[in-house]
């Protein structure tokens, strides 16, 4: 085997010149790993699903527009004094209100947590659930622990024990981001992401609701409810008015206020399913629950770890302030292409080329593309992802039991001296 291996170093060496990998510096949401969207240089960030937000936006704007032509034309008569103005100025007012609370809630980080390069030593004291890699592990990767098949991501515990208030709550460990989950922390199939204080994705708002934004979501909710009310309320009048008006019945007002009689059908039918879920959350803010949690664990019938009282769950999600993001996307990363490479490395999305993300999602510093350290290590980062079992294998194991390493990798340990330490395992 390792005679075999010299051979292919010299053969390798011989063909290998600076084209065959490239180290560029790129912002951060250029080689994200999740599925999101970015707008803006990485200030905006969307789910995978942001097509649902314009129908959402449409279905919201529509009526109202509908409303402020045909239905307060008459209330502005009926009511003098600017008063029937204000019939038109309140709801083109609230509207956008919760178009920005729309915004306020799918562009923003929900609450990603950044994941790591490599899956965390089982020895590894500490929390480290959701904490940025180098809090409880080593940035820096070697091909000697690539290159051992038997040690790993294969010992680490499913499960570990946490106190959340005095009790104990198992965490899981997430195989996608290579961390344990922080408590009441979820992964997003539809995202890729793990999202903390994870309530739901909502397929609305093309986003998921987790803890930076579910303030903004519930807003959301309950200001549209306010907004199907106040439409379906003035309608009902108009059409009260023109019955009184004109001594008709109320088919034959509905035939002369035709956009009336719509919305009082459409916000009666909208009004029961945004109602019915700003009442549902408003349920599981009083009890501090997430709906990810009250549809899996059920906590009516069990004590809820993160019932602190009415009056304390209500101030946690309305007074409280809202964190920091814990990912810096339009920090500069590092990007290290192979034109060698048929795979890419960036989980959760397929580029036309080849490009092997080196820095996962937490914030990040610039970093200085000319260290000849951090790009040994970041070789070790691609081998270890084959042993993980994450992405397509490099290495194959021979029929000897040895690990054959793939002429990609050799072609660059050549080029940086640690060729040598390969082949001898």
């Amino acid at each position: 085997m390792e005679g075999k291996v010299v051979s292919d170093h010299d053969h390798m060496n011989k063909d290998t010149t600076e084209k065959d990998y490239k180290v560029t510096i790129k912002r951060a949401y250029k080689v994200w790993q999740g599925k999101n969207i970015f707008f803006f240089g990485g200030r905006l960030v969307f789910g995978p699903d942001i097509k649902s937000l314009v129908l959402t936006i449409l279905l919201i704007v529509t009526p109202v527009i509908l409303f402020c032509v045909c239905v307060s034309q008459r209330l502005i008569h009926e009511f003098p004094d600017g008063l029937g103005i204000a019939f038109v100025v309140i709801p083109a007012v609230f509207t956008a209100y919760i178009v920005l609370l729309l915004f306020l809630t799918s562009g923003r980080d929900p609450g990603i947590i950044p994941r790591n390069s490599r899956p965390p030593d089982p020895e590894d004291e500490g929390d480290g659930a959701g904490m940025p890699m180098s809090t409880y592990m080593s940035m820096s990767m070697s091909l000697d622990w690539a290159a051992n098949p038997s040690g790993g991501a294969s010992t680490i515990p499913p499960t570990k024990d946490v106190c959340v208030n005095g009790k104990v709550v198992k965490v899981k460990y997430c195989h996608t981001c290579m961390l344990y989950r922080p408590p009441r922390c979820s992964h997003c199939s539809i995202c890729n992401n793990c999202v903390e204080r994870f309530d739901h994705h909502c397929p609305w708002v093309g986003q998921c609701i987790g803890k930076r934004n579910y303030r903004f979501f519930f807003m959301f909710v309950s200001s549209t409810t306010m907004l199907c009310l106040y439409v379906l309320a003035f309608c009902c009048i108009n059409i009260r008015k023109i019955m009184l008006d004109e001594h008709v019945d109320i088919w034959k007002a509905f035939a002369e206020s035709s956009a009336s009689a719509f919305l009082i059908v459409y916000t009666f039918i909208a009004v029961w399913f945004v109602g019915g879920l700003t009442a549902f959350h408003m349920y599981l803010i009083s009890t501090n629950q997430t709906t990810y949690e009250n549809f899996r664990y059920r906590y009516d019938g069990k004590t809820n770890p993160h019932n602190r009282g009415f009056v304390r769950n209500v101030a946690e999600i309305f007074f409280s302030r809202i964190p920091a993001s814990r990912n810096n996307f339009r920090a500069k990363v590092k990007d290290l292409s192979f034109s060698g490479l048929s795979t890419s490395l960036s989980r959760g999305r397929t580029t036309p080329k080849t490009s092997i993300d080196i820095e996962t999602g937490g914030k990040r510093q610039a970093v200085d593309a000319e260290e000849l350290d951090d790009i040994q290590s970041q070789i070790g980062s691609i081998t270890s992802l084959d042993r993980c079992g994450t992405e397509p294998r490099h290495t194959n194991l021979g029929q000897n039991g040895d690990w054959e390493i793939t002429r990609d990798i050799h072609a660059l340990a050549a080029e940086f001296g640690t060729h040598h330490g390969v082949a001898d395992k």
